[in-house]
């Protein structure tokens, strides 16, 4: 149950969204830039085969920097512009607005909260020329291409997975495989206590198991398959879970910077395995 505080951070937050703004033209020039670039580069192909061997390197490095960016940017203050921007929007922001108490929308226009802003997939996409063109050059024209492909796809899958964690529990989000997983995976990581070190991807939870930052104690396999299943979530963490919960606890010791965590507890994600 939504706790008060969350409740005003809401109606606060939803007070402020400019009447100009629309959550269909959000995404819809979100995906049909994406989709576009995507099917641009598909369509210069030139008789590619073993190249596209390429995503695997890129998909898997693209986890990683996900779960860094979310970790050390997202989740870390660095008083620089845009960086300061990416943490305000994301810790003071969308962490306020989601809790695991209730971590789902109603309405269109929340999803100024969910998608991130347009600026984001043009940096991405700046990137993903600067990748390609090294790639095309080291290698042939169509590992440039399908090297911006998969660094354009892995987006779009980060902030279509997204999506489908903070919408309502639905037949589709409940029982496809991936997407289940995740839901469960990101809802337990926007649990006040232990969002600032666990949880940390949002496409598939690689890089959290690599690197014993999920709240699950299982194998790759298992991770990726879990559903919705708390079976194999990390006895030390329960209570710290449980404990931030409560409304109590969140308007004593939760801030817009996250929890005011005690030695105790960050003893107990240090054991975890979490407090990298």
């Amino acid at each position: 149950m939504m706790t008060e505080r969350q409740r005003r951070f809401r109606e606060q937050y939803r007070a402020a969204i400019s009447r100009y703004y629309s959550g269909w033209v959000h995404i819809g020039v979100m995906y049909s830039a994406g989709i576009a670039g995507v099917w641009y580069c598909a369509s210069q192909l030139q008789g590619a085969r073993w190249e596209w061997l390429l995503l695997i390197p890129v998909l898997i490095g693209g986890n990683f920097v996900e779960w860094a960016m979310h970790k050390f940017v997202m989740h870390r203050l660095i008083d620089v512009f845009a960086l300061r921007a990416i943490y305000d929007r994301h810790t003071r922001q969308h962490h306020q607005y989601f809790t695991d108490n209730d971590a789902t929308i109603d309405t269109v226009r929340e999803f100024r909260i969910v998608f991130f802003p347009w600026r984001v997939l043009i940096v991405l996409a700046v990137f993903g020329l600067l990748f390609g063109w090294i790639a095309s050059v080291l290698i042939n024209p169509n590992a440039g291409y399908i090297v911006f492909i998969g660094m354009i796809g892995h987006y779009m899958v980060y902030e279509t997975f997204h999506f489908c964690c903070h919408v309502r529990d639905n037949w589709f989000v409940r029982n496809a495989p991936l997407i289940n997983t995740i839901r469960r995976h990101h809802t337990a990581h926007h649990n006040m206590g232990i969002m600032m070190h666990v949880n940390m991807n949002l496409t598939f939870p690689i890089a959290d198991w690599f690197l014993n930052t999920s709240d699950l104690k299982r194998g790759l396999l298992g991770h990726l398959f879990n559903g919705y299943s708390d079976t194999h979530v990390k006895p030390e963490l329960k209570p710290v879970i449980a404990r931030y919960r409560t409304s109590e606890t969140q308007e004593k010791r939760v801030t817009l910077d996250g929890p005011q965590l005690s030695d105790d507890e960050l003893r107990t994600l240090a054991s975890a395995g979490s407090h990298v």
